[in-house]
């Protein structure tokens, strides 16, 4: 995920380059624009799609002066922006290709303000995170591969609209699972190569995975009258991105439930338990060093209720950090987020 363009990037600092020794320095000034590398660096996308789209369909440079390097504008960089969007939304490349130059051939807007229009002034430094090639995401979906575009390009709305109509269009459980994670994980993954390069990146998305997921989970709702699901992480545990989504997925299925959220005490998480009287308890821990399976059999074993008629919560210990064979008796471990969602309403309707 880095290599030899990376890091004369990174030396050059996304510089413009020196007019061409040519005598004709005056001629076409090479700082008036962007380098195709740099361009396809700030969008997320590999130089050859850039290329390919002027190629094939005519989305390039409006300057291409026979004997220099392409230099995209700023409105240049709008139009590949736009065509980034389109694809991102599953528009074939032809038609957003269609769409883009029909708008780029309207008379202008009047110009916004220069912060938030996300084009780049000529000759400015390419305000993408460093790193020469876009985030490596697999074989997912479109929905998916948009989002981490828009993510490298630091395209904050973009980011939220993906993330929004993922939501509402797979459900919250399967959004985090087919769109949020994946993305995360190829964030994570560049994180990992690059030092603090793609930190930003990783920030920006979180927020807008956790801001996206926790506003479905609290839309009002009229929920089934049966007991709470009760949410919490494990004592040492700061990770709650996925006990977000199901609490997004419970709201969905109309069951009521209580978010303790991250690094819940012992003492805390076993007085929450007496104190809601849950139909199911789920407990993620990410990490095999955040289990904690005594703790985790105490919360098996509280009760509440009156005497003779004590009741005991389900318990889900969740999350890749419990190994199959160490689950505590008496506890549930589904491998996904899904089937988690289907115990917790089946033990709700119980």
């Amino acid at each position: 995920m880095s290599g030899p363009d990376a890091a004369r990037t990174a030396r050059a600092g996304e510089s413009p380059a020196r007019p061409a020794a040519t005598g004709r320095a005056n001629d076409h000034p090479e700082g008036a624009g962007m380098p195709t590398g740099a361009v396809a660096r700030h969008l997320g996308v590999s130089p050859t799609t850039v290329r390919s789209w002027e190629r094939r369909y005519g989305i390039g440079p409006a300057d291409r002066r026979r004997g220099h390097h392409r230099r995209w504008s700023p409105s240049d960089i709008a139009a590949l922006e736009a065509m980034c969007r389109l694809t991102a939304r599953g528009v074939p490349p032809a038609e957003a290709a269609r769409t883009v130059l029909a708008a780029r051939d309207r008379p202008p807007a009047p110009p916004a303000p220069a912060a938030g229009t996300g084009a780049l002034a000529p000759g400015s430094r390419a305000p993408g995170p460093g790193g020469s090639r876009a985030l490596h995401v697999g074989s997912v979906r479109p929905e998916c591969r948009g989002l981490a575009r828009a993510a490298v390009r630091l395209d904050a709305p973009e980011v939220g609209r993906i993330l929004q109509e993922a939501v509402t269009g797979l459900g919250a459980v399967d959004a985090w699972t087919e769109v949020m994670l994946p993305a995360l994980r190829a964030v994570g993954r560049k994180w990992a190569s690059d030092g603090e390069q793609y930190v930003e990146v990783e920030h920006l998305l979180s927020w807008h995975v956790a801001t996206t997921l926790r506003a479905a989970a609290v839309r009002p709702t009229a929920p089934r009258a049966v007991p709470p699901v009760l949410l919490a992480a494990m004592p040492n545990e700061q990770h709650t991105l996925p006990l977000d989504a199901v609490a997004a997925g419970l709201t969905e299925r109309a069951l009521p439930f209580r978010m303790l959220g991250a690094a819940v005490p012992p003492r805390a998480l076993l007085d929450a338990v007496r104190r809601t009287g849950p139909g199911a308890v789920m407990l993620w821990a990410q990490s095999p060093h955040t289990t904690d399976p005594e703790l985790v059999r105490q919360v098996v074993r509280t009760a509440w209720g009156a005497r003779g008629s004590r009741t005991h919560a389900l318990v889900l210990a969740t999350g890749p950090g419990w190994r199959r064979s160490d689950h505590p008796e008496g506890t549930a471990g589904p491998r996904t987020l899904l089937s988690a969602l289907d115990l917790l309403e089946r033990a709700a309707a119980a």
